[in-house]
């Protein structure tokens, strides 16, 4: 069945799922903050920025209004980056059919959000409000009827490939568990399988940590000498990168827990291995580019410090979403007293109160092993 679409935010992700439900056959209208990006696709049928060389489908009208994009929608797919989430989505609240509860809302957007403007955030010990996972943040904004009705969809897939009709899977993720096989619908026909889930929890926390893990693994693949055609540090290679991958899932699933994932097996599904595999071993993620910029590049030069680097994040020419991540992450580590070193280390890292090959080289050693540089 058709459906009207409104997608809030034409970055790549965005661009690519709206591509695949126009041609699924659903009425799809899509938000861009760029009045350029929106021309674009009105009138060559491409987002040349965001996802250059994709021909789009004639089908797809731009807008630069989200509230436009949202009225009268059957279904409002939100794929804005995690710090500019809330600020559109109060934009799009007074929309006849989000006040009435017409509409279905999907999440793709990865990481946690600040808790600061919500009364109902949780407080650690010193006061301060803890970050909240997306959809809980979300819900308080809309209208009471939409508590437990969201979908949080996520798993290992990149713009780039989805785009271009490669087989996909994601996880739909609701407590509404008709709300998750709606949107399994939604994608019918085409190569994105969607299945679905209950563990609302246990994939917004994969989906937003396995990107800090990512930033780590881009540094050892750089440290490794992966694609720089010198042979790279001695002691590095396929195990080491297979260790890191390993530690780190256990870390994403220890955050679950503590926060109350549901499902056991969402870690170890496409929603947690899987996406953590492609995130760090694709060329096309963000977050290894990041950790590999850092050795190869020394990018953290000019930053004082991870609010610094946040405040100047578009100096870096893309949004690794880890960055933002690892400092929510590390608030909710601290006042849960968990043990997370490889997640704890790239916030320390990032906040330039540990050098980068130092991180490594503590979380090496914190493992029994010998590092010589």
């Amino acid at each position: 069945m058709s459906e009207r679409i409104g997608v809030i935010g034409a970055g790549a992700w965005g661009t690519a799922l709206a591509k695949v439900l126009a041609e699924c056959g659903h009425e799809v209208a899509l938000w861009s903050n760029e009045p350029e990006v929106a021309t674009g696709i009105l009138r060559d049928g491409r987002n040349e920025r965001f996802l250059p060389g994709v021909d789009l489908p004639r089908g797809i009208v731009a807008d630069v209004d989200p509230l436009a994009v949202a009225s009268g929608k059957d279904v409002i797919l939100l794929a804005v980056p995690s710090p500019y989430l809330m600020g559109v989505v109060r934009r799009i609240l007074s929309a006849p059919n989000v006040l009435d509860g017409e509409s279905l809302f999907v999440v793709v957007t990865k990481g946690f959000v600040p808790g600061a403007a919500s009364p109902k955030g949780a407080r650690g010990p010193s006061g301060q409000a803890l970050p909240r996972l997306i959809l809980d943040h979300l819900e308080d904004y809309l209208p009471g009827f939409y508590r437990g009705n969201t979908v949080y969809l996520s798993g290992p897939s990149h713009a780039e490939e989805v785009s271009r009709g490669k087989i996909t899977g994601l996880v739909a993720a609701s407590q509404n568990g008709r709300n998750a096989i709606r949107t399994r619908e939604l994608f019918r026909g085409s190569r994105v399988l969607v299945f679905p889930s209950l563990d609302t929890v246990g994939v917004q926390v994969c989906a937003a940590a396995k990107n800090v893990v990512a930033i780590a693994f881009g540094m050892l693949d750089a440290i490794a000498g992966r694609g720089s055609g010198d042979r790279g540090a001695a002691e590095f290679g396929d195990n080491t990168e297979s260790l890191l991958l390993a530690a780190g899932l256990n870390e994403m699933q220890a955050l679950g827990t503590a926060l109350g994932a549901t499902h056991p097996e969402t870690f170890t599904s496409i929603a947690g291995v899987g996406d953590l595999d492609v995130t760090c071993r694709s060329v096309h993620g963000r977050n290894r580019r990041f950790g590999r910029d850092i050795v190869e590049k020394c990018i953290l030069g000019p930053f004082r410090d991870l609010d610094d680097l946040l405040s100047r994040i578009g100096e870096l020419g893309y949004l690794p979403e880890g960055a933002v991540a690892c400092k929510h992450v590390a608030a909710i580590a601290a006042e849960r007293r968990l043990d997370l070193p490889i997640m704890s280390g790239v916030h320390r890292m990032l906040d330039r109160k540990s050098e980068p090959l130092r991180f490594l080289e503590d979380y090496l050693a914190a493992m029994g092993t010998k590092f010589t540089s």
